[in-house]
């Protein structure tokens, strides 16, 4: 395992209706629109130093399928670093269109993965490296549909039935804090440290909100090395991070 305390890190970019926006505790009414052009925005982050892109279909997560394809297929054609998409994926004929299609690099399942956990070990198997999962949650319990149900799962539990399973990384999410701009809360980071120390690649989601978050995580690595990386989303757009500085914080 690597013990570096380096993270990768990863701008997000939000689709709704073909622009760039965040939301704010996954919540669709409180939007905030931050470019008419997301494949513009993926090219200035991979020109800023960026080595990963997150990519989000806020419609897709909510309509159960993959929506905004023109936009994601428009920002493929424009950026050669590798994408990882959320949203909308439920079935294997999501995933095939996201990785043999569209171009992702690795996509991110959360709802299907609590809810048919033999279909998504199945979808593990076959696209070894190329899953991601996506735990989301709210008082550490597991939230799907677009973040619109909270089940009674706590996300440890899910994450341990998926352990020694072909996985490219986990993505874990903190919705309370998610587009809040109030940092990452410390009960929060030991849910990461914790989901991180099962053994798999941890990247952390929400809340990324100052650089004193990175150093927060960057310090949580040492003691859980498969900390492996941050989603900065709605500090960029508002500018309490210049990804510079997170690179170079982050040694790189």
């Amino acid at each position: 395992m690597d013990s570096s305390p380096s993270l990768t890190l990863f701008p997000a970019i939000d689709l709704r209706a073909g622009r760039c926006v965040r939301l704010r505790q996954g919540d669709y009414a409180q939007e905030t629109v931050f470019g008419d052009h997301p494949a513009e925005m993926a090219a200035r982050w991979q020109a800023e130093g960026a080595q990963w892109l997150h990519l989000v279909d806020l419609d897709g997560a909510k309509a159960g399928r993959p929506v905004n394809l023109d936009a994601l297929r428009a920002i493929r054609q424009a950026v050669q670093i590798p994408c990882q998409l959320g949203g909308g994926i439920r079935d294997e004929a999501a995933i095939r269109l996201m990785l043999e299609d569209v171009g992702i690099d690795r996509v991110i399942v959360g709802t299907q993965a609590l809810k048919q956990p033999h279909w998504f070990r199945s979808m593990c198997e076959a696209y070894p490296g190329q899953l991601v999962l996506g735990l989301d949650a709210r008082g550490s319990m597991v939230a799907t549909e677009g973040w619109l149900d909270v089940s009674q799962t706590p996300a440890l539990e899910l994450a341990r039935q998926y352990v020694g399973m072909p996985l490219a990384a986990l993505v874990y999410t903190n919705i309370a804090n998610d587009g809040m701009m109030q940092g990452i809360d410390p009960a929060t980071l030991e849910d990461m440290v914790a989901l991180a120390n099962l053994g798999f690649p941890v990247i952390a989601s929400g809340g990324v909100t100052t650089l004193d978050d990175l150093r927060n995580l960057v310090s949580a690595r040492r003691r859980a090395p498969s900390l492996s990386g941050a989603i900065i989303g709605r500090a960029l757009y508002e500018g309490t991070i210049r990804l510079a500085d997170a690179l170079a914080i982050n040694g790189g």
